[in-house]
């Protein structure tokens, strides 16, 4: 997988909200697009923080979630991110360390795709020898 890159196999475009999204809505974003996480951008479009499926199941599980939640009070602000050049081998290895489904890819400051375990199983899925090397 170290000849493999991860803008071969990210998902794109980036579905992005604001830090004030409801969280109502950014999660109608997700189910509309069938998407497990959604980017959160600035002003400026750069890299705020991303809400997954996860955050929502967690929100959920709390109990009576408040209707007028946004998406700032539930999201991931340290967030890591990758290159569209860096190899799929070490996105993959950045998601097992931390616990990662999805990894923002970014160009400078821009959020270009997102790499997911979904997108990993795909490639591996059409490899003749998918065992790790």
């Amino acid at each position: 997988m170290d000849d493999v890159f991860v803008g071969s196999l990210m998902s794109s475009p980036v579905y992005t909200v604001s830090n004030d999204t409801s969280l109502q809505n950014a999660g109608e974003t997700m189910r509309e697009h069938e998407i497990g996480s959604i980017v959160v951008v600035g002003d400026d479009d750069h890299l705020e923080g991303i809400i997954t499926a996860t955050d929502f199941i967690h929100v959920v599980a709390e109990g009576d979630p408040d209707p007028n939640a946004t998406v700032a009070s539930v999201m991931s602000t340290d967030v890591i991110t990758t290159t569209a050049s860096e190899s799929v081998q070490t996105a993959a290895d950045i998601m097992i360390e931390h616990g990662f489904d999805h990894l923002p890819v970014v160009d400078g400051e821009a959020v270009i795709g997102v790499i997911t375990t979904t997108d990993l199983t795909a490639y591996l899925s059409t490899t003749e020898d998918p065992s790790p090397s």
